[in-house]
């Protein structure tokens, strides 16, 4: 089974990619936040430093481009060509209100023929390996028999399926039923995105779905980033990680504020890990300077376990 970091906006940029590798490790790829072409250049400072090889040696990125224009598509598919990645993957997951008004990410599921014609002009025009990553449609399942059809006719590197429409952001269950149907008929290699959040999880998937070789993990992981162990990470791994964010942050953001506001983002997960840590998760979230910020951590390291609840709602 080959494990993929999915990419979360705003958090898994490439100073998380590299200290989750470093600290925990056990991920084949990772995928960064969706980058977007614009008119007239190619990459935002954000995203040119996200994708520079030297910010990402010794990983195996692949970047995620988000549009529903072809000639931005390829232009900037061009440009991470160049950087020497091999590979993109095209964002049609996305389901943010924003992003879908635009007709792109989950958005772009509502409009098969132009996502068709796309599609077209992209495998056509692009000398990079191209993967997609999708829901199943903007608002009912049965969108998907026909958007699989289209996926059939071109050489996808891989499918990366999440089992929701967009109009349940991450809402319900994923629908199993629609990705059983997608393993049975789709033409390309099918990776499964969803609700994986514990290793018993990954096995009882593993155990239903044996022919599928490939998951990918979002906020599972951003809650237990040590997922893949099968148990909860030890206090000095979890802030040998939160130091080496913080330190790193520090490096390239502007001030204690822009680093709390990167660190906090992240406890909204972590702190799920913490049943009886309320206490101190909100003193962290209430936290104006940086070394307030660590003496709580390290009080609520220091004094409460670390424990994977059965249930993670978001």
């Amino acid at each position: 089974m080959e494990y993929y970091f999915a990419p979360m906006e705003g958090i898994t940029g490439y100073i998380f990619r590299n200290a989750h590798h470093a600290c925990f490790g056990g991920m084949d790829r990772y995928y960064t936040p969706f980058l977007t072409p614009k008119q007239g250049k190619s990459f935002t400072s954000r995203e040119w430093n996200d994708v520079l090889p030297q910010h990402n040696e010794g990983i195996c990125v692949i970047p995620q481009i988000l549009t529903n224009q072809a000639e931005g598509f390829l232009k900037m598919a061009g440009y991470l060509k160049e950087f020497g990645y091999t590979e993109v993957n095209l964002n049609l997951g996305c389901p943010s209100g924003t992003v879908v008004a635009k007709k792109k990410g989950a958005g772009f599921l509502a409009f098969p023929q132009e996502l068709d014609a796309f599609l077209e002009q992209i495998f056509e025009g692009a000398d990079i390996k191209i993967s997609v990553k999708t829901r199943i449609g903007k608002e009912d399942p049965e969108e998907f028999g026909p958007l699989l059809e289209i996926f059939n006719q071109y050489p996808l590197e891989k499918l990366i399926v999440h089992p929701r429409v967009q109009t349940d952001f991450y809402k319900n269950e994923p629908n199993l039923e629609v990705f059983s149907q997608t393993l049975k008929n789709s033409k390309n290699p099918v990776c499964y995105n969803g609700d994986l959040f514990s290793a018993e999880k990954i096995k009882a998937f593993t155990r239903q779905y044996p022919d599928v070789d490939s998951v990918m993990l979002g906020r599972g992981l951003l809650v237990n980033p040590a997922l893949l162990t099968g148990s909860v990470p030890d206090a000095a791994r979890l802030r040998a990680f939160l130091d080496k964010l913080l330190t790193d942050y520090s490096e390239i953001l502007s001030g204690e504020r822009d680093v709390l506001f990167k660190m906090k983002e992240l406890w909204f997960y972590l702190g799920k890990l913490f049943p009886d840590g309320e206490k101190h998760l909100k003193k962290i979230r209430k936290s104006q300077k940086l070394s307030e910020y660590q003496s709580i951590v390290n009080t609520l390291l220091n004094n409460c376990p670390m424990q994977l609840p059965d249930h993670i709602s978001f």
